[in-house]
C-alpha cells in the first residue's frame, strides 16, 4: 500500500518538473527562431494594384517595418479577383513568416460573394489590422449633380444607366455601393476592375460618372477637381474634409468602413507572428507614418492576434448579412 502511493506521488512529482521542461524543449526552436526573425527579405503580397488603400497602407508601413528590423520587406503587388488572386497564393505559402499578405476587409467578403480556392478563416492568421479607413462617394465633374441628394435624384430619373467602378466583384467598393444603391433605392451599373486604381482612372476618364473609393487613395483627385466628393461613408465628417457631408445626413442609417489588414498562412508559429505583430505595432507608433496615414485620411489601426481573430469572426458575419440585405451578388 505504502509502495503504491509513493509511486503515485513519485509520478506527480516527475509530471510537475518533467512537463515544463518537455514544453521548453519543444518551444525552443520556434522562440529561438521568432528571436533571429527575419533573417532574409520578407515578401509582402498586397491583394490590389498600385493606387489603392492597401497599396498606399501597405507601402508605409511595411517601409517602417524595413527601416526597424533592417531586414527588406519587399512589395509585391498581385491584383485581380477582388484580391482572391493574392489570398490563393499566400494560404498556399510555407507558413514560415516570409510571405505576408496584406489586404482590405474584402478578404471576407469575398467568402460570400465567389467561391475560393481556400479558407477564408481557417487557411489565414491575421497578424493586426494596420489602418481604418473611410470612403467618399465621388463623381466626375461633367455630373450634373452637387450633393447625395441631387444624386440620388438623378439615379431615379435615370435607372440602370449611370455606371459606378469597382476593384472588383465583392470588394469593398463594390459592396459599399451596393449596400447605399438599396438603402437610396437606386439602380446602377456594376463596372468592375482589378483593383481600386484602375477604377479611380477609369472615374477620371469619364468612362465611369462614380464610385466610392477610400477617401486617401483619391484624395489628390478631389484636390485636382477631377473628381467631385459627395459624401463620406462614415456616420459623421472626418476632419480631413469637414465640408464634405456624410452620406448618412441624406440616408440615415448608412455606415460603411473598413481596415486594412496584415495575414500570415496558417500554421505559422506564434513567436513568430507574435513578432511581426510587435514590430508593425512599432511602425504604426512612429509620428512620420501616422501623419502620414493621417494625411491621405486613414487612422492608424493597430490590434493583438487574438482581438483580429474575434474581429475577423464577427465581420465574416456582419458582412455576410449586409450582402444579403442588399443584394450584392457575384455578377
Amino acid at each position: 500500500m505504502y509502495n503504491r502511493w509513493a509511486r503515485r506521488r513519485i509520478m506527480k512529482l516527475c509530471n510537475r518538473i518533467l512537463l515544463p521542461v518537455l514544453l521548453t524543449v519543444l518551444l525552443l526552436p520556434q522562440i529561438t527562431f521568432a528571436q533571429a526573425y527575419p533573417d532574409k527579405p520578407v515578401r509582402v503580397i498586397l491583394s490590389f494594384p498600385p493606387g489603392g488603400s492597401t497599396d498606399i497602407v501597405g507601402r508605409i508601413v511595411f517601409q517602417k517595418v524595413t527601416e526597424i528590423t533592417g531586414q527588406q520587406f519587399v512589395i509585391d503587388n498581385r491584383g485581380g479577383a477582388a484580391g482572391s488572386i493574392a489570398a490563393a497564393l499566400v494560404a498556399k505559402s510555407p507558413p514560415d513568416g516570409y510571405t505576408i499578405l496584406t489586404h482590405t476587409a474584402t478578404h471576407l467578403m469575398n467568402a460570400h460573394l465567389m467561391k475560393l480556392p481556400y479558407d477564408t478563416l481557417g487557411d489565414f492568421i491575421g497578424v493586426t489590422t494596420m489602418a481604418r479607413q473611410v470612403f467618399m462617394l465621388t463623381v466626375h465633374p461633367s455630373m450634373p449633380v452637387k450633393s447625395v441628394k441631387e444624386f440620388i435624384a438623378l439615379a431615379r430619373k435615370r435607372p440602370n444607366e449611370i455606371l459606378y467602378g469597382t476593384g472588383g466583384v465583392g470588394s469593398a467598393l463594390h459592396l459599399g455601393m451596393a449596400l447605399f444603391a438599396s438603402m437610396a433605392g437606386i439602380k446602377l451599373v456594376h463596372v468592375p476592375y482589378k483593383g481600386g486604381g484602375p477604377a479611380y482612372v477609369s472615374l477620371v476618364a469619364g468612362h465611369t460618372q462614380v464610385s466610392l473609393p477610400s477617401v486617401g487613395s483619391v484624395l489628390r483627385y478631389v484636390k485636382a477637381k477631377q473628381m467631385r466628393p459627395l459624401g463620406v461613408t462614415s456616420d459623421e465628417r472626418i476632419r480631413q474634409l469637414p465640408d464634405v457631408p456624410a452620406i448618412a445626413e441624406t440616408v440615415p442609417g448608412y455606415e460603411f468602413t473598413a481596415w486594412v489588414g496584415a495575414y500570415v498562412p496558417a500554421g505559422t508559429p506564434k513567436p513568430i507572428v507574435d513578432k511581426l505583430n510587435a514590430e508593425i505595432k512599432k511602425a504604426l507608433a512612429d509620428p512620420g507614418v501616422t501623419n502620414k496615414l493621417s494625411s491621405l485620411a486613414f487612422d492608424p489601426m493597430h490590434m493583438t492576434p487574438e482581438q483580429f481573430s474575434r474581429r475577423l469572426k464577427s465581420d465574416y458575419e456582419k458582412y455576410g448579412k449586409i450582402i444579403r440585405e442588399s443584394g450584392a451578388k457575384n455578377e
